[in-house]
């Protein structure tokens, strides 16, 4: 199989490409490098026999340079929920990169007749319907109340039913926006499309910044005795997320790719580690204490922009219809972080903004 892969040289697009060309697919991909740590993949990539292109997402006439592929995998993306109001990027350039670079895949898709898979997010759920499920602790870490209840949430999590009404930060809107078009891009021109709605995604190589790779990025300034403070609900650090590692994905994509047409509501699916690997900051803490030895986290309970106190995915749905599950689980994606870590004790430096 001939597949493209956007965003190649990040750490979700690295690892897919690893992993599908060891599989022996044919991969190619482009970057636009900007992302700081993008160039430690590089040559890796070389080696494995991906090829590899210089392109920017946003640029339409940069991809009329790439080869025709049976699929792409759209991994590229600013994947932080405070992009577009940080101060690092403006929102022009959020939508631009997350919304227009979308377009431009599909109008390629298009153009070769190609299968689309997007990778989305858990954070195109409605951030006041998250915000206002009453929560209580258990064991240092927020679980909806006996008695909670919204549309799509179930006791293993938010089914792909949970509401998406705005708020959803502009991040979230972007990946809402793009997962809409995919799938209207592939009714319209007989386009096979697939929506992955993904958990946080970890796993070692992924670069640490705490608005993105919360789990790299605090096992890394643990082992580096950085100052590490819990933010917001009252900094006891309860709040959680669940992870996956991306190359848990790559059986349910080989399945995608020779699935045949499915209905438009058996597209779009939830894919996390679910409630077995959900863990609160403070959790994570424990973890690291345990292992990396001790560290103060600090405190600073000022709420922060389209936080929310607990999400978790329900992948019932795909485990119903692709027979997946995760395969890898919580700990050993934090030790394989940690084991990373170790080896590039300048990873956070590597990878951080310029």
């Amino acid at each position: 199989m001939r597949i493209l892969i956007s965003g190649v040289c990040g750490f979700v697009g690295g690892t897919l490409a690893r992993a599908l060309a060891a599989e022996g697919h044919q991969i190619a991909g482009f970057d636009n490098f900007i992302r700081p740590g993008s160039e430690t993949n590089r040559e890796e990539l070389k080696r494995l026999g991906v090829r590899l292109f210089h392109a920017d997402l946003r640029a339409a006439s940069d991809l009329e340079a790439l080869p025709p592929a049976e699929w792409v995998i759209d991994a590229a993306a600013n994947p932080s929920v405070l992009a577009g109001v940080d101060g690092r990027t403006s929102s022009r350039q959020l939508v631009e990169h997350n919304l227009g670079g979308t377009v431009n895949l599909l109008e390629y898709c298009k153009q070769h007749r190609a299968g689309f898979i997007l990778l989305s997010t858990s954070r195109v759920y409605s951030i006041p319907t998250l915000a206002e499920l009453p929560m209580e602790v258990r064991h240092h870490a927020f679980h909806p109340a006996a008695g909670a209840a919204a549309r799509g949430l179930a006791p293993e999590g938010i089914t792909e039913e949970f509401p998406t009404g705005a708020p959803v930060s502009l991040y979230g809107a972007t990946k809402l926006a793009s997962e809409v078009l995919a799938l209207e891009y592939g009714e319209t021109f007989g386009l096979p499309v697939f929506v992955n709605r993904c958990g946080v995604l970890a796993g070692a190589g992924q670069f640490g910044r705490a608005d993105q790779g919360i789990f790299a990025y605090w096992i890394n300034s643990w082992l580096q005795r950085r100052t590490l403070r819990y933010i917001g609900f009252g900094g006891h650090g309860h709040q959680v997320r669940d992870c996956l590692h991306p190359r848990d994905l790559v059986p349910v994509l080989t399945r995608q790719f020779a699935a045949p047409k499915l209905a438009a509501a058996d597209r779009l699916a939830n894919f996390s580690g679910g409630a077995a690997s959900a863990m609160s900051l403070h959790q994570l803490s424990d973890w690291c204490a345990a292992r990396l030895g001790a560290h103060e986290v600090g405190v600073d309970a000022t709420p922060r922009p389209f936080d929310i106190p607990w999400i978790v995915l329900d992948h019932t749905k795909a485990s119903r219809l692709w027979n997946w599950k995760p395969a890898t689980s919580v700990d050993s994606i934090l030790t394989e972080i940690a084991d990373h870590a170790r080896l590039h004790p300048r990873w956070l430096e590597t990878s951080a903004p310029l």
